[in-house]
């Protein structure tokens, strides 16, 4: 790969990676409903989830999953459901009883979730296949090595920014223990937010071909 288009690649992903989207909501919140452990261990799992992604478009596998409509419908309702079920089970534990009465998330537990999240979301998939096809160089060797390294380095930046709001959330999290009240809202309010994330997935169309 030149070193033009890594520059260009690198300065893109860069802007990416800070730009507000699904994913950074997502850890928000669930820092917000669980605290900063199960933040990170979200975004370590949506990290895994999006490598997953990225060896699929590596390896063409997103490209057959883009171009079939039962397949990117029944993944996208796959990870849209199992959205809704976190958000629903995230508000119902914060109504059910005050926060410090309530066993929080495992972090293990945390982790695997974010991994499926991620991992059943096609859009993620489609944005690898727009993105990084337009950085490989075609001259150069070994094109589906560069797409798996180019998608490495887009999933590290984008997990950093996610560790950053986590982080941030936690903060803002702190703050708010000695307020249970307020505090029960904002894990309730966290659980229609992840479930509302999930109802935007499974309202999302599938890329027109090329």
């Amino acid at each position: 790969m030149n070193g033009t288009n890594f520059s260009l690649f690198l300065a893109a992903a860069l802007i990416i990676a800070a730009i507000p989207g699904p994913g950074m909501f997502y850890v928000a919140a669930r820092t917000l409903s669980g605290g900063c452990k199960t933040g990170i261990a979200s975004t370590l799992g949506t990290a895994l989830g999006g490598l997953v992604h990225v060896l699929a478009g590596a390896f063409g596998v997103s490209a057959i999953i883009l171009a079939s409509a039962e397949l990117f419908t029944a993944l996208k309702f796959a990870g849209a459901l199992y959205l809704i079920w976190l958000g629903v089970r995230t508000f119902r534990e914060g109504r059910q009883a005050m926060p410090e009465a309530i066993s929080p998330v495992g972090a293990p537990q945390a982790f695997r979730e974010g991994v499926l999240v991620e991992a059943l979301n096609p859009k993620t998939a489609a944005f690898f296949l727009a993105f990084i096809p337009q950085f490989i160089d075609t001259a150069g060797a070994h094109p589906a090595l560069q797409f798996a390294a180019l998608g490495l380095i887009s999933v590290l930046l984008n997990t950093l920014a996610d560790v950053v709001v986590a982080m941030m959330a936690a903060t803002a999290r702190a703050g708010l223990v000695r307020r249970p009240h307020l505090l029960q809202r904002l894990r309730q309010g966290s659980g229609l937010f992840i479930a509302g994330l999930g109802i935007s997935l499974a309202l999302v169309r599938r890329p027109a071909a090329n």
